[in-house]
């Protein structure tokens, strides 16, 4: 396995395979994908030994204050492995992110215990996530 920070057009269509197979991302044009990758202040991923996809991260980020982490995925084949936990370690330890003050992340209830184990707290104060859907 190895640590890649930078997308092929072939790990960019990999990755929208990968969205395809979650119910949280099924949907996403492999165009929006793109466009998600490209984005994104910071991309990781780990690709196998044949140089397929099989792990994600991405994190929106000021590099100083913030630092938001979206799309953790790992390919269904390759969980249980602790890929969830090296692309957490890696975004933690980036040299990029080392001063950040924050991470933040979305996660469904189920994955709260995961999260928890790498420090992370839903324990926020007052704040409260708000949205605006833009049709």
């Amino acid at each position: 396995m190895k640590v890649i920070c930078e997308f092929s057009e072939k790990h960019i269509e990999q990755l929208h395979v990968l969205y395809q197979g979650e119910w949280w991302t099924r949907g996403r044009s492999l165009e929006d994908t793109k466009k998600c990758v490209l984005g994104s202040q910071l991309c990781i991923g780990i690709a196998s030994e044949n140089d397929d996809l099989i792990g994600f991260v991405r994190v929106l980020t000021d590099f100083t204050f913030k630092a938001l982490i979206f799309d953790v995925i790992v390919a269904q084949s390759e969980r249980g492995k602790g890929l969830g936990n090296k692309m957490l370690s890696l975004v933690k330890n980036h040299e990029h992110l080392k001063s950040v003050r924050h991470f933040e992340l979305y996660c469904f209830p189920e994955m709260l215990s995961f999260y928890e184990k790498h420090g992370f707290s839903a324990n926020v104060g007052e704040i409260k996530l708000m949205r605006l859907a833009n049709a």
